[in-house]
């Protein structure tokens, strides 16, 4: 009975984490903007290993189901992910330019702007109710060409800026991102009662990681921030809202229904923020800045991404009525 009932605390604890994502990562990111201390014991040089646990992770959610969309939907990949690689890395260039942003900050935004969707796109559409599978095969085939698109990208809109060691990219995509995968994909098809029991608390796991990385970055350039942070955020918050407009914008232009619209929004404007931050610490070390825009942009998606579910869930459900 003792342990029936640790397992029901547990999960709703796991629950509640899953369900305030968007509150942890804001509440940890004002922590360790005004009380550096509260996260400053967590090095930069542990991002890569951390997001590489959440990418484990998301190898242990796939299934082969999650790939058979690429073949028997490539219509809706192809436009998904186009607009995935084409929106957002020219949002990001079209936005330094525009605010006029220092080499390290504008790295910072280009990155986030050329890397794959973040997992998290899958719970906003799930919650948005529009297409998941759509959704989940985007975010899939995103991440597997990201080792190639993201350094290629990169060096197209900020090697006029900063050297890009687009090979060197390459490797770390490959390492942080596609292994770990591989690596939990494999778990889940040799272990699956193991994978099974580990899915319920994969969500929770994923968002307090992504809520330390944020905290190690926030703090580790806190003074700055609260120096001159407004102008890196009003940036952040447009490049999202951009992507999440354009995203819809592009499915309505080609007459999709609204759930494919919702779901082609949603994996554009949220992005693998982590995977930004830790290129940018691992490729742009001698610009401190340049990992900030990815935790800015990890804190403000989780929030607007809940706010536009909302919005595309309602507009959903007049839609049924009216049928």
């Amino acid at each position: 009975m003792r342990d029936k009932k640790s397992k029901n605390l547990i999960k709703g604890i796991c629950n509640f984490i899953s369900g305030y994502i968007a509150v942890i990562v804001l509440a940890v990111a004002a922590a360790a903007l005004f009380i550096p201390s509260t996260f400053n014991w967590i090095s930069t040089a542990w991002i890569a290993p951390m997001l590489g646990i959440v990418m484990f992770g998301m190898g242990l959610t796939l299934n082969p189901d999650d790939f058979k969309i690429v073949f028997t939907r490539p219509k809706d990949i192809i436009i998904g992910s186009l607009a995935q690689f084409t929106v957002m890395p020219t949002t990001a260039w079209l936005l330094t330019k525009l605010f006029g942003l220092s080499d390290e900050l504008a790295i910072g935004v280009i990155l986030v702007g050329c890397c794959p969707g973040g997992t998290a796109s899958n719970v906003m559409t799930y919650l948005a109710k529009g297409d998941l599978a759509l959704s989940v095969g985007m975010t899939t085939v995103s991440t597997v060409v990201a080792p190639l698109l993201t350094p290629l990208l990169t060096l197209l809109f900020a090697g006029e800026r900063v050297t890009v060691h687009a090979g060197g990219m390459f490797l770390s995509i490959a390492e942080v991102v596609i292994l770990p995968i591989i690596i939990g994909f494999i778990v889940q098809r040799r272990f699956p009662v193991f994978t099974k029991k580990a899915a319920a608390y994969l969500q929770a796991f994923s968002t307090i990681v992504i809520a330390l990385i944020v905290g190690s970055i926030v703090s580790a350039n806190s003074s700055k921030l609260l120096i001159g942070g407004t102008v890196i955020i009003a940036v952040v918050m447009l490049h999202n809202i951009c992507g999440l407009s354009l995203g819809y914008a592009i499915g309505r232009l080609l007459h999709l229904q609204h759930d494919k619209c919702s779901a082609i929004s949603i994996e554009v404007g949220m992005q693998n923020s982590g995977l930004a931050s830790s290129l940018a610490t691992v490729h742009f070390a001698a610009y401190p800045m340049a990992t900030v825009p990815g935790a800015i942009f990890s804190v403000w998606h989780n929030i607007s991404g809940a706010l536009v579910a909302r919005l595309y869930a309602h507009i959903h459900d007049k839609k049924e009525k009216t049928r």
